[in-house]
């Protein structure tokens, strides 16, 4: 596996994963050949904490050196060339995440920012030495899928844990390592990768969802429940204007 981003700043490398996350997350769940979304200039300086006005130049030169592609009122999409670099990235990161998890014995919620200042600086051969020791892992503590070394990965989308319907049963796929306090919370209500869950009540006005984790009947917060991702019976007794939404299956190389 070749460097990711041979060349480019640390700076640069973050635009393109943040494209790459962001586009996925705007893609069109309508079909098993969704293309990733455009990304706009709001929603990629809000993620990475910069100002708007910041964002056009270092667009304008990972352009020129055809990693991405875009299109004016529309926003900006990862090339071929854009999306293998994000994706190296990504496997980097979340190799790093589980080997300090699995090795190391740190705490799901705490491994985000260390892989981020990590994903960088480590060699493509300690990475990949990294995940051999921790069994070549498909899926960080947090249920994201990890990239293979060829660059490919699975991009299936799944229904929100918000989304079900009272009565509905799922597993729990994964939720975002951003949040460390969200992953807190969760944890607390035994809401991790694997967990079968069912929605037992939903409380009006946005009232907290009561869920069966296992044996036991923890709350959630719809906002909360809105950021873990499951799957399974989600269509179970369905409620006017709410059925299960399940996405469709994506796999696509890197390269």
């Amino acid at each position: 596996m070749t460097p990711p981003g041979r060349g480019l700043t640390v700076e640069a490398e973050d635009y393109l994963k943040a494209i790459y996350e962001l586009g996925r997350a705007a893609a069109d769940p309508s079909g098993p050949a969704a293309p990733a979304g455009p990304v706009g200039t709001t929603a990629l300086a809000a993620r990475l904490g910069i100002a708007a006005a910041s964002v056009s130049g270092m667009l304008g030169r990972l352009a020129r050196l055809g990693l991405v592609r875009t299109e004016r009122y529309r926003g900006t999409r990862l090339t071929g060339r854009g999306r293998a670099i994000a994706l190296q990235l990504i496997r980097r990161h979340r190799v790093i995440e589980t080997f300090l998890v699995t090795r190391l014995g740190y705490a799901w919620e705490d491994v985000h920012d260390e892989a981020e200042r990590l994903e960088h600086a480590a060699s493509a051969d300690l990475i990949e030495r990294m995940a051999r020791d921790i069994g070549n892992p498909t899926q960080d503590p947090h249920g994201a899928p990890i990239p293979t070394a060829d660059g490919d990965v699975d991009e299936r989308r799944f229904a929100t844990l918000a989304s079900l319907a009272t009565g509905a049963s799922a597993r729990v796929q994964g939720m975002s390592d951003r949040d460390a306090d969200l992953l807190r919370y969760l944890a607390d209500r035994g809401i991790r990768p694997g967990a079968r869950v069912t929605v037992k009540a939903r409380e009006p006005f946005d009232g907290p969802m009561v869920l069966e984790v296992g044996r036991t009947r923890k709350t959630v917060s719809p906002s909360a429940a809105a950021r873990v991702w499951v799957e399974g019976d989600t269509t179970s007794r369905p409620s006017a204007g709410r059925g299960g939404n399940t996405r469709q299956t994506r796999r696509r190389r890197g390269a």
